[in-house]
């Protein structure tokens, strides 16, 4: 009998549970079993894994790896998908093979690349693939500076850091006046200019910026899965206009993102997003970790994470090519299950059963519109759409 396959996502994004799902209705009927860790006890992820352990807080990334070890060890962790404090985790490889565990991730090199979104921009455009303007800013004198020279070319002015990810402090530059407008529906990215100069003066240390032009839609993520020997295994893009999402082949969006993970050896799962500057895709930013809307490509017929648990084994999956593109969809949110809150946290107004650690997900059911919970199954081929484009 073929033992499971233990697999573990440490600290991730609440919709990785889809990525779970996946790995469990693999198409080879190969037994996975999954561990999760996570800081917030409430994480669906918890609830979704067969194990679970809470992470401790405030280590350090040496103490994170040495607690990273003791999971794969205690665990019997096959392969490990690493999100937080990947960096020095990637740096210790050698140390989680002899125990045994693979790592579903980048070599320390290519992770390093794309830490910082200047190097990689630098890096990226040395190899021929085109990147918008920036200006890398810490004051609010070259903010400024910065914001003026866009807008002299009639652009909007954005900011994000210059090291981060999940679209966390993206921020619009206007330069109407703060009202009631700011106040009004909901929370908006639009930000006017003199309330972040103010901000920044009155700050105690400088802030590591990056800004640009605001880039305009379509936005084409292109999900990679490289093998360690750098040839490309699967490359799609998930095309995002607005709430509408969709599938493409175009080589102007394929092309550019497979000689970035060739060139920088971005093995295992990696994601390259793409935005238009005026008439030309330009490169958006790069993910050494499988994108949180991975699981999406089940709706043209491709099954991402399995396929790289089994490169991650020594398995090569060959080339995966969607048999059909699907017709378009949307993302909706849908219920998870949660593990019973802790004691310390009773909850005296609920008198409900309580929910087993390891619920199974609704079963999934195409639709016109794909809600997040069913898009872990793949909708049927369109006979009338033909071959993929």
């Amino acid at each position: 009998m073929v033992s499971p396959v233990r697999v573990w996502l440490n600290r991730t994004y609440a919709e990785n549970v889809f990525f779970m799902d996946q790995l469990r209705r693999n198409p080879a009927d190969r037994a996975v079993e999954i561990h999760a860790t996570h800081g917030d006890p409430d994480s669906p992820v918890l609830a979704a894994a067969d194990t679970a352990d809470l992470e401790p807080e405030g280590l350090s990334a040496a103490g994170y790896v040495e607690f990273a070890l003791d999971q794969c060890a205690r665990r019997g962790i096959d392969v490990f998908v690493p999100r937080l404090h990947q960096t020095a985790i990637v740096a210790h490889r050698a140390e989680f093979e002899a125990a045994g565990t693979a790592l579903l991730a980048p070599p320390p090199e290519a992770v390093a690349v794309f830490q910082d979104k200047v190097i990689a921009y630098e890096a990226v455009r040395a190899i021929g693939v085109p990147v918008p303007p920036w200006w890398r800013v810490r004051t609010a004198d070259e903010l400024v500076a910065a914001v003026e020279e866009l807008e002299a070319h009639g652009h909007r002015a954005c900011f994000k850091p210059a090291s981060g990810a999940g679209g966390v402090g993206f921020r619009m530059v206007t330069r109407d006046p703060f009202s009631l407008t700011h106040l009004n529906g909901f929370p908006s990215p639009y930000v006017p200019l003199p309330l972040v100069v103010e901000a920044l003066r009155a700050a105690e240390e400088p802030v590591d910026w990056l800004v640009m032009p605001r880039l305009e839609e379509p936005e084409v993520s292109v999900d990679l899965l490289t093998g360690p020997d750098g040839r490309v295994r699967m490359a799609v893009g998930r095309t995002k206009n607005g709430r509408r999402r969709g599938f493409t082949l175009q080589e102007r969006w394929l092309g550019p993102a497979r000689r970035i993970a060739e060139t920088f050896g971005l093995h295992h799962l990696s994601n390259v997003q793409f935005r238009m500057y005026g008439d030309r895709p330009v490169l958006m930013d790069v993910n050494t970790r499988p994108a949180g809307g991975l699981h999406q490509l089940a709706l043209c017929g491709i099954t991402a994470p399995w396929a790289a648990v089994r490169l991650a084994l020594g398995d090569d999956p060959g080339e995966l090519t969607p048999p059909f593109l699907g017709q378009d969809y949307s993302v909706v949110a849908g219920p998870r299950p949660l593990r019973p809150a802790p004691a310390r946290h009773p909850r005296p107004d609920l008198d409900l059963p309580s929910v087993p650690a390891h619920a199974p997900a609704p079963a999934p059911r195409p639709t016109v519109t794909a809600a997040a919970d069913g898009l872990a199954a793949a909708a049927a081929p369109d006979p009338a759409a033909g071959a993929p484009a």
